[in-house]
């Protein structure tokens, strides 16, 4: 058979997958900090993430919390019903 460029026949291949496994490195950057200095990095990005939110008016905040409230209200009053009925559905079958 012939060799052809990045084959998996050829000895090449076999050594490009071995060169691959030794230049793994541990721990990398992580492992050159202390855990308080990560901690600190941490929350820094924390901070950072919530200044780009856009946070909702106060117009949209209630509208959106009422909306909340209501379909919570209506999820308890169908979870509710549906309770009562097969309350009543399993003493009618086991009596």
């Amino acid at each position: 058979m012939t060799d052809a460029v990045g084959s998996i026949d050829t000895p090449d291949a076999q050594d490009e997958v071995a060169e691959s496994k030794k230049r793994t490195r541990k721990g990398g950057k992580r492992a050159k900090k202390g855990p308080l200095k990560r901690l600190a990095i941490f929350y820094r990005q924390i901070i950072a993430e919530l200044r780009k939110v856009v946070w909702p008016a106060r117009n949209q905040l209630t509208s959106y919390t009422t909306v909340v409230i209501f379909f919570v209200a209506i999820m308890i009053a169908l979870v509710t019903v549906i309770d009562y009925g097969l309350n009543h559905a399993a003493k009618y079958v086991f009596g």
